[in-house]
């Protein structure tokens, strides 16, 4: 399977995905062991930690909502961004929540 930037979209629910709607079945083993298997139409979906699952079209539809495409220039969640980054965003978002 080849891994272009232009065939995936960033989607979004509590956690933000990379994911891209499979046009042909697709069977694969993840480090852990587990069998994931895909039909046309269903979703190969990448969390930010690099992992890879599969996800029924009817499921990831009803769930997932579309950011937009996950091309060069949109900013990647799956970046690293450095602890203190982090933290001060953390601290930002809890000020923002609270007043």
């Amino acid at each position: 399977m080849r891994k272009t930037s232009a065939d995936w979209n960033i989607y979004r629910t509590r956690f933000l995905i990379r994911a891209k709607q499979l046009t042909e079945p697709l069977v694969f083993v993840d480090v852990l062991g587990r069998k994931h298997c895909g039909q046309p139409g269903d979703y190969l979906v990448e969390s930010s930690d690099g992992s890879r699952r599969i996800a029924p079209q009817k499921i990831f539809e009803d769930v997932y909502v579309a950011m937009g495409p996950a091309d060069g220039n949109t900013p990647s969640p799956f970046r690293e961004m450095p602890m203190s980054s982090v933290k001060r965003r953390a601290a930002a978002n809890r000020s923002q929540a609270s007043a």
